[in-house]
């Protein structure tokens, strides 16, 4: 690879970290062809990008990007992968599934929005970690509950009063 060439990539690197606000950091060293190639394609279906880089390219594009990510230099040895994805735990419930047939993946680090989690022992708290739509959801859901039991407790008592004043009205004929 040229000289030029390295500065092509560094540069599209940098310019993909500064759009994505969610990249994982990730090993998958050892997976042969077959397995290599069956991670791709869940990837791909899962609408996570991967693809394998050098460490000292990714670092050059890290430090040419406009966040600050110092704290991913140390991981940067051996073979590493890098993953972006629109959804904040769609690469770790990528990894956790194709641990299930192989020992790869290992998570190295992850970068989402603005939060860095380092090494694999993050990887059942990024599974957790809700998406945007989720989270919008479990709000409405949440703001929904309380009208929702006022209208039922309302039309509920409706009927109970009518019934009332019913009864009422027959009793005192």
């Amino acid at each position: 690879m040229t000289r030029q060439e390295k500065d092509e990539v560094v540069k599209n690197l940098s310019a993909k970290l500064n759009e994505n606000s969610i990249f994982y950091l990730a090993d998958i060293s050892d997976l042969d062809a077959e397995n290599s190639t069956k991670l791709r394609k869940l990837a791909f279906k899962r609408e996570v990008s991967l693809n394998v880089v050098k460490n000292t390219l990714l670092r050059k594009a890290l430090e040419a990007a406009e966040g600050n990510y110092d704290e991913f230099y140390d991981v940067l040895k051996g073979n590493t992968s890098i993953m972006f994805s629109e959804v904040g735990n769609a690469p770790a419930k990528l990894i956790k599934d194709f641990r299930k047939s192989s020992n790869r993946p290992i998570l190295k680090g992850a970068y989402i929005e603005e939060a860095i989690y380092i090494g694999d022992n993050q990887i059942d708290a990024l599974v957790q970690i809700k998406s945007k739509e989720e989270l919008i959801g479990d709000i409405i859901a949440i703001l929904q509950s309380p009208a929702k039991n006022v209208l039922s407790a309302l039309q509920s008592g409706g009927n109970t009063i009518a019934g009332l004043v019913k009864a009422l009205e027959e009793r005192k004929s």
